[in-house]
C-alpha cells in the first residue's frame, strides 16, 4: 500500500503527532466560528505556507491536493446556487484552509503515530464501555492508509478506460472502484482476524 507520509525534517515533521492533531482540531473550530472573509483568507495563506514548506515540489504538492480541492469547489458552487455569494466564499475558504493544514498533518505523521494517538484518545470511551480503543485506532489508521490507495486505483481504472476507448463516466468508474475497495477491505479484515489483532486489547 501507498502512504501519504512524506519523509522530511521540516518544522511540522518535528512536532509531536498529538500537538499537530490538537492544532488541527482548534483550527477547525476557529474556522467555523467566523464568517470574516479577510480573516479566513489569512487562514488559507497561513495554512498554505505551512503545507508548501514541507519540501514537496510544487507540482507534486498540488497533485496531492487535487481530488479534495475539486470536491471543495463543487461544494462551494453548490452553496453558491442556493445561498448568497458571501456564504459560498466563506465555505470555500474554510474548507481550503482546513484541507491545507490536514494535508500537512497527514504528510508529516506516520500511520503508527495516528493509530497511537487515536487509541489513546479513545481510552476514556473504552473505560465507559462504549468502544474498544484499539479497534478505533486501527480503523482510523486504515482509513488514512486507504486514501492514497483508492486514489491510485481510481486513476488506474480511468487510464484503462481511456486505453480501451471507453467513454469515462462516473458510473463506469465508481462501480469497479467500489468492488475492488470492498474486496481489499475483506482481505485486510481477514488478515487482522487471522493474526488475532483485535483480541489483544491492552
Amino acid at each position: 500500500m501507498q502512504s501519504l507520509y512524506l519523509e522530511g525534517s521540516s518544522f511540522m515533521h518535528r512536532l509531536p503527532a498529538r500537538s499537530k492533531l490538537l492544532v488541527l482540531a482548534i483550527l477547525g473550530i476557529a474556522l467555523f466560528v467566523t464568517r470574516n472573509i479577510p480573516l479566513l483568507s489569512l487562514g488559507v495563506l497561513a495554512t498554505g505556507a505551512v503545507y508548501f514548506s514541507l519540501g514537496l515540489p510544487p507540482g507534486r504538492a498540488l497533485a496531492r491536493l487535487k481530488p479534495v480541492l475539486l470536491t471543495i469547489i463543487v461544494v462551494a458552487l453548490f452553496s453558491l446556487a442556493f445561498n448568497p455569494w458571501h456564504a459560498a466564499v466563506v465555505a470555500l475558504l474554510r474548507l481550503t484552509a482546513l484541507m491545507l493544514f490536514a494535508a500537512a498533518v497527514t504528510a508529516t505523521t506516520t500511520i503508527s503515530e495516528f493509530i497511537d494517538e487515536i487509541t489513546l484518545l479513545a481510552r476514556p470511551l473504552e473505560r465507559a464501555g462504549l468502544v474498544t480503543a484499539n479497534d478505533v485506532g486501527l480503523a482510523v489508521g486504515l482509513v488514512v492508509r486507504f486514501v492514497p490507495e483508492i486514489l491510485g486505483r481510481y486513476h488506474a481504472i480511468k487510464e484503462a478506460h481511456v486505453a480501451r476507448g471507453i467513454k469515462v463516466r462516473p458510473v463506469t468508474l465508481l462501480a469497479p472502484l467500489i468492488i475492488l475497495t470492498l474486496r481489499d477491505a475483506d482481505n485486510i479484515a481477514a488478515a487482522i482476524d487471522a493474526r488475532g489483532f483485535r483480541r489483544h486489547v491492552s
